[in-house]
């Protein structure tokens, strides 16, 4: 087996476990990360899960990885939408004020209904616009026949 197939399929695995623990709300998700920690473990699971998303399409297409003119801007946005999973915990950090991104009906920004908005609308985009490229990808696959 190739680098580039153990990659995608680690990537995989991984988006594939999360999302399971995500839509069936695994209690995993809501035990400490260690003892005595307020970090649930669900932070560094979604985390990955939403890194996993960009990787294992660009392990799993050979076109994002080596862009052919059509694609190159594809590619550039796909290792976008990887920049914006990395970075989604620290945003996501400095949304909340927390690590466990809990809100409440606080009249200032951090932490208020106004950064939870926020965090929501990053997160959806930060999953469904690597989404969009490989909906792309399989419309222009369809296109060349």
């Amino acid at each position: 087996m190739t680098k580039t197939r153990f990659y995608f399929f680690a990537s995989l695995i991984i988006f594939i476990t999360v999302t399971i623990l995500l839509l069936t709300g695994s209690f995993v998700l809501t035990e400490p990360l260690y003892n005595g920690s307020t970090i649930p473990m669900g932070t560094p699971l979604t985390w990955l899960g939403i890194m996993s998303l960009p990787l294992a399409i660009y392990f799993g297409v050979e076109r994002f990885r080596n862009p052919t003119k059509t694609y190159k801007l594809l590619s550039r946005i796909l290792k976008f939408s990887l920049t914006l999973a990395v970075l989604w915990v620290p945003v996501s950090y400095l949304l909340a004020g927390n690590l466990s991104f809990s809100f409440s009906e606080k009249e200032v920004f951090q932490g208020g209904q106004l950064a939870m908005k926020l965090f929501w609308g990053y997160t959806y985009g930060v999953v469904i616009l690597p989404l969009i490229l490989l909906i792309i990808h399989w419309v222009l696959k369809l296109l060349n026949r």
